[in-house]
This record gives structure tokens, sequence and C-alpha cells, in this order.
């Protein structure tokens, strides 16, 4: 269970990468491919609103596609971790508040990475 799970994880990241970078590059090369006059000159103003759209959608599912990936991981993630810890307590009673210092700490660190992902996840919207 465990493989399948740290395996999918690392799919959905590599997969959430790809689709948010792909998008952007392939305008960047088709912009680069046709020389400066024909885009200027065969771009109106409905084509470069269209264009616009696309990159706003392009940028909208590339931001929910690493908001939901990485929320899921980071549930998934938690589950395991109070899941361990209170099996854990239960074997280790006396080692209670040993354990519980550690959950808080590693769920900090899991919390941390997904605030990670939504700052990320803003950026793509508003500035790239």
């Amino acid at each position: 269970m465990k493989k399948h799970v740290k395996s999918l994880m690392i799919l959905l990241a590599i997969l959430v990468l790809v689709l948010s970078l792909c998008p952007l590059q392939r305008t960047e090369i088709s912009a680069q491919a046709l020389p400066a006059r024909t885009v200027l000159a065969e771009e109106s103003p409905a084509a470069q609103a269209n264009s616009e759209d696309a990159l706003r959608q392009t940028k909208a599912w590339s931001a929910g596609i690493t908001l939901a990936v990485v929320g899921l991981a980071g549930a998934l993630a938690m589950g395991m971790v109070l899941s361990k810890s209170v099996e854990s307590i239960a074997k280790q009673p006396e080692a209670e508040s040993g354990i519980r210092g550690s959950l808080m700490i590693g769920l900090v660190f899991i919390e941390t990475v997904v605030i990670y992902a939504l700052v990320v996840a803003i950026l793509i919207v508003f500035v790239l």
C-alpha cells in the first residue's frame, strides 16, 4: 500500500509540473517561430484576446491541479502520520508526550509544504 501511494504521489507531482509548464512553453515557442512582422501583422485584437483567454485558462488549470494534488498528498500524509502516532501511543502509552510532540512537528512540516504550494499557485495565476 505504501509503495503505491508513494508512486502515485511522485507520478502526480510530475504530471502537475508537466501540465503547468508545457502550455506556457508552447505559446513562447509559437511566438518565437514566426518573424516579428508576421506576428504583428496577423494578430488582430480578437486573436490577442483569444490568446490571453487561453493563457488565463491555462494558468487557472495549472493552479487548480497543483492545489488539488498537493492538498490530496497533504491529506494522505497527515492521515498516515496520525494513524501511526495513535498506533504508537496504543503500544506505548507512557511515551505519549514524546509521540505527541513529534506528531505536531510532523504535521507542521506537512502543512508548510501545502502552504508553499498555495503560494506557488497564486504566483502562477498573478505573476506569470
